[in-house]
């Protein structure tokens, strides 16, 4: 038990940090940039609500649920994911919610209350993930602004944690007309989600970080333009080869000549921070086309990575394949839960 002096400097310490966080939030720097909905929204919150809402220092565990699973609507108790600390629901599209995305929408605000508390308690922020594979934004020709209003808006309605950006608009990327869009629409979005009180991810291709192979500079001039915006980045190191970021070698320090200069240190050398940068791979052989590695042969080439410096973490797509027992095998020799 604390002794009576303990809890007395204990009291101090927390009354100090308190009013230090709640004068930062009342002074004009972090509302900066912000417009008047934006600042209303942070002007509301208590300091408590303000921690609680902070984004997450690395490292990034973070679980995609798409899938239908019987008994369940919106997220899985948070005991099924223990071991990751960010679950995406999948997803918000130009047309509207669908999947766990929609599911979430149809419980009670009660029972949505009643699960974010849940998650908070676990320390796991609960997201949606917008756009996916089969919304192609730039190329139906939604306008950036807008669509980050709607987004956002449909965020706060739903009190969740942050956006992950899941882009998938492969003919725009080719055609160098993605990079624009995407700096409008995430400076936008973050206009309206602050920084430090929402989290926006993004979830880009791996091969989208290949130096001078896109016309419009890829992600590397997504990150100089607006990196600064963007929490962090579960990048999908699969789907991309039958052979593309399959060995830890091809992960992480380089990778083929179709896609060069994409693996985990390469492009942390391109100018992206290292604690930006996730790695994303599937939970088994049945969630992509290629790129699978193992749950314990991952956990080799994060030890490695670890060894190295990095911190970002692992994303993975989806629950329920990758659950509790999926993420603590990975996470066993470096991160152990």
């Amino acid at each position: 038990m604390f002794s009576s002096a303990f809890r007395r400097v204990a009291a101090l310490v927390v009354a100090y940090f308190v009013f230090q966080l709640t004068t930062a939030v009342a002074s004009p720097a972090p509302l900066e940039g912000l417009d008047k909905q934006a600042r209303d929204a942070l002007a509301d919150l208590t300091p408590r609500e303000l921690v609680a809402r902070a984004t997450p220092a690395p490292p990034h565990w973070v679980v995609y649920g798409d899938k239908y699973v019987s008994g369940t609507t919106g997220p899985p108790d948070a005991s099924a994911i223990t071991g990751f600390n960010v679950f995406l629901l999948s997803f918000l599209l130009t047309e509207g919610a669908w999947d766990k995305a929609y599911e979430w929408t149809t419980l009670t605000a009660a029972q949505r209350s009643a699960v974010k508390s849940q998650y908070a308690a676990a320390g796991i922020k609960l997201m949606v993930s917008v756009f996916g594979s089969t919304d192609v934004p730039t190329s139906s020709g939604n306008d950036p602004v807008a669509t980050a209003n709607t987004i956002a808006a449909w965020v706060k309605q739903y009190s969740l944690d942050g956006v992950d950006v899941d882009y998938e608009d492969f003919n725009a990327m080719d055609a160098g007309t993605a990079e624009n869009w995407l700096i409008s629409f995430t400076t936008q979005l973050r206009s309206q989600l602050p920084s430090g009180s929402y989290i926006i991810t993004h979830a880009p291709v791996a091969p989208w970080f290949s130096p001078n192979k896109w016309p419009g500079g890829g992600y590397l001039k997504v990150n100089q333009q607006v990196g600064s915006l963007i929490d962090w980045y579960n990048i999908q190191f699969y789907n991309q080869g039958s052979t593309e970021y399959t060995t830890c070698a091809g992960l992480l320090t380089a990778s083929s000549s179709t896609w060069p200069n994409s693996a985990v240190f390469q492009i942390i050398a391109s100018g992206v921070p290292e604690s930006k940068v996730v790695i994303g791979k599937p939970a088994n052989t049945g969630d992509a086309n290629n790129g699978y590695i193992a749950p314990a042969t991952l956990a080799g080439c994060i030890s490695q990575a670890k060894s190295q410096g990095w911190n970002a973490g692992v994303s993975t797509w989806e629950f329920p394949d990758a659950a509790a027992s999926w993420i603590q095998t990975v996470r066993a020799s470096s991160w152990p839960v």
